[in-house]
């Protein structure tokens, strides 16, 4: 197994910083390039949660019949840029074309490889270093108005019982007794064990960044376009400062990935899940875990003086702005669980996460330079399974056995 002691890293959110840390404890040198700095992305403006159990994909059996409506409800989770459409009609029918029962459950396994562990191993990878105080291993809940609301659900609760996760469900009187802040708001509930919050996502991933600068990595800020190649493999990232040699190199992009992964012959096709946070600051409710909403798809979780909520689907590409429905909804969402909150102000995020047309990540060796390793394509689980994806690139790269069949995730796959 051929092994890299001179390493770059393309992207400095939590895969590219991951992946940085480990090859580094593995000995390798290593320069991490990202053309804004760490966790400038969806590593910061994510809900906070290490949702190890977020192992059902969006596309599922019944979805087809369902989106339409979706898209032309104001009060419901999905939004479009419909100028967007002609170049988005591709990546959905593949996108759709994996609701079925069987593929959804061969996602399911996969990611559970993944993520099944997550907790342990953001601990981990944060262990001898700052980011540690930042991550709160513990519970994460969803709420839903009713039981039956919950049992419409029971298709993907009973995908995750099958793949080992516990699913502890939850009275009223349970939820209240586990958080008096959660007393009254649902009928229903799930407690998910062995989860847990990162209470500061962009402070955790800068100060994991911080301990690898301070370990002896080197950290360029430049916008990488793509490789100076030699016999088959290459041998220097372009950048608009110049070339950066290694002799291996790992694709961390997130959503940005899409144009070298192409130029590297993965035909995965790749589109933008641009999701929206409302932060509300020194508000007067904090949680005692994150709690997703069911009824209007998003996650609250309480940082460090807010509460930031935040999840929601848009397609719209990686080039148009934000778009006001979804900070609208959102916060009327908020308002309708929790109607006596009240706080200081608020501030608003939007970004993009990378979604893969199979709802699986793209990890490992690139199909065209045998040198150039991707890992990118998470969605909403970056967070959650960075530190992992980070390990297994890392093994791959410094020529350390991976003990795992990635073969679902690999860059040759259809999508």
């Amino acid at each position: 197994m051929k092994a890299y002691r001179q390493v770059a890293v393309i992207g400095a959110g939590m895969v590219g910083v991951s992946t940085a840390l480990w090859l580094q404890r593995m000995g390798c040198e290593v320069t991490l390039i990202d053309r804004e700095g760490p966790a400038a992305g969806a590593s910061t403006g994510n809900a906070g949660i290490i949702a190890a159990g977020a192992v059902v994909p969006l596309p599922v059996p019944g979805l087809l019949w369902k989106a339409p409506g979706m898209l032309f409800d104001p009060r419901q989770p999905l939004f479009l840029k419909w100028g967007y459409l002609p170049r988005l009609v591709p990546f959905l029918m593949r996108y759709m074309g994996h609701a079925r029962r069987e593929k959804v459950e061969q996602i399911t396994t996969a990611l559970t490889a993944l993520l099944h562990d997550s907790a342990d191993q953001h601990q981990a990878l944060a262990e001898g270093t700052e980011a540690a105080q930042f991550i709160q291993p513990g519970s994460y809940l969803h709420g839903y108005a009713s039981k039956q609301a919950f049992e419409a659900d029971a298709y993907g609760w009973d995908l995750r019982r099958r793949n080992g996760y516990t699913v502890r469900e939850m009275t009223p009187e349970d939820m209240a007794a586990f958080d008096p802040a959660l007393a009254g708001r649902f009928g229903y509930g799930v407690d998910s064990p062995q989860h847990g919050t990162i209470t500061d996502p962009g402070a955790y991933v800068r100060t994991l960044a911080a301990a690898f600068e301070a370990g002896g990595g080197r950290i360029v800020q430049a916008r990488v376009t793509g490789f100076r190649e030699e016999d088959g493999r290459a041998v220097a990232a372009l950048t608009d400062k110049g070339e950066v040699a290694a002799e291996g190199f790992a694709v961390t992009l997130g959503a940005w990935s899409g144009g070298i992964a192409r130029a590297l012959g993965v035909t995965v096709p790749l589109e933008s899940e641009r999701g929206y946070h409302v932060e509300f600051h020194a508000p007067n409710i904090e949680l005692r875990a994150p709690v997703m909403v069911a009824s209007g798809k998003f996650a609250a979780t309480s940082m460090r003086g807010r509460l930031r909520a935040a999840g929601i689907v848009e397609f719209g590409g990686l080039k148009t702005p934000a778009s006001r429905a979804p900070f609208k909804l959102m916060r009327r969402s908020v308002a309708r669980i929790f109607p006596d909150l009240t706080y200081s102000h608020t501030s608003e995020w939007m970004g993009h996460r990378p979604a893969t047309s199979d709802s699986l990540p793209v990890i490992g060796p690139s199909p065209r330079l045998s040198n150039v390793f991707l890992g990118y394509g998470h969605q909403h689980v970056g967070l959650t399974g960075g530190p992992r994806t980070g390990r297994w690139l890392a093994q791959m790269m410094a020529g350390e056995p991976v003990n795992a069949d990635l073969a679902a995730f690999a860059a040759d796959r259809r999508g």
